[in-house]
């Protein structure tokens, strides 16, 4: 199964080449499944892991580092499904070994486009780390994998978004990672944020049993804030975010420059939300815990 993935991501990488924290204290571990009428919890967690070296990230810990992060969301929050921004691949396939046998993983890289449309993959520095991307990580299998292609810069990165189901969990998710505003080198001015958010919640909004988020690059939509533009009208109302509370749309800084762009979305019941304090990356981890479906995809 595993070379089967790999060689997806090659194919894939072929074809493009001709596109206030809650970290003193760990959350509760997930709980046993039960037999009652109200199905047990699942804990899902997006963290901007800042594995790309030359994008600033030289100084945000090692990759073993990175994987002890991971490896805390598994085994001391008891997280089993985990959306990836700026993950390395062969970093993400070296954890999926390392946490265990059941875990399994899925890749989506980035690529720059010249001004005669030519696709470079993005390298991660340092001996075999292999490419940058985004992924998703679960201590289960994955299906029906789909990459989604919002609409992208005419010249400059690309970043699809990457969809899985994960059956034995009974839920779907989706990993984003959204353009920054000046991302298109031809045309810096344009702004793509709203129309990838877009294509994300009408992407989450295929299966009511999605969870979705990731590095949004955008403040939440509070009031006074000048891009509420940004913002599909399901969000926060159809969907809620892990941090809401109420009709509250700030929620707790994830970056370490003070500001909240990391996010999780879902129409599942949340039952708790938690943003981690790490010294391996920029960004903090948010782990949301919703209840399962009752019925399985």
């Amino acid at each position: 199964m595993r070379s089967r993935r790999i060689g997806r991501i090659a194919a894939t990488l072929g074809l493009l080449a001709t596109a206030a924290c809650t970290s003193a204290h760990p959350g509760p571990a997930q709980p046993p499944a039960s037999s009652g009428s109200k199905p047990p919890s699942v804990s899902v967690a997006t963290w901007n892991m800042c594995g790309v070296e030359q994008w600033g990230c030289e100084d945000k810990g090692s990759p073993n580092d990175k994987f002890q992060q991971l490896r805390a969301l598994a085994e001391g929050r008891g997280v089993h499904v985990m959306l990836l921004q700026e993950v390395c691949s062969d970093d993400l396939r070296s954890a999926a070994r390392r946490l265990g046998t059941d875990w399994d993983f899925e890749f989506e890289p980035y690529v720059d486009v010249d001004a005669v449309g030519r696709s470079t993959p993005v390298s991660c520095t340092g001996e075999g780390r292999g490419q940058a991307g985004s992924g998703l990580l679960a201590s289960s299998a994955f299906a029906e994998v789909k990459a989604v292609q919002p609409q992208q810069p005419t010249v400059g990165l690309h970043r699809r978004f990457l969809c899985a189901l994960v059956p034995a969990e009974g839920i779907r998710a989706c990993s984003a990672h959204v353009a920054l505003r000046g991302t298109d080198t031809a045309h810096p001015e344009w702004d793509f944020r709203d129309d990838q958010l877009r294509s994300l919640f009408d992407a989450a909004a295929q299966d009511d049993r999605t969870v979705f988020g990731g590095d949004f690059n955008s403040p939440p939509p509070v009031d006074g804030s000048t891009t509420v533009w940004l913002w599909p009208q399901e969000a926060y109302t159809t969907f809620r975010e892990c941090d809401q509370k109420g009709d509250s749309r700030a929620g707790r800084r994830t970056h370490e420059d003070g500001s909240k762009i990391d996010y999780l979305f879902t129409k599942l019941h949340r039952t708790g939300c938690q943003v981690v304090d790490t010294k391996a990356s920029d960004h903090r981890p948010v782990v949301m815990r919703v209840d399962r479906p009752a019925v399985a995809p």
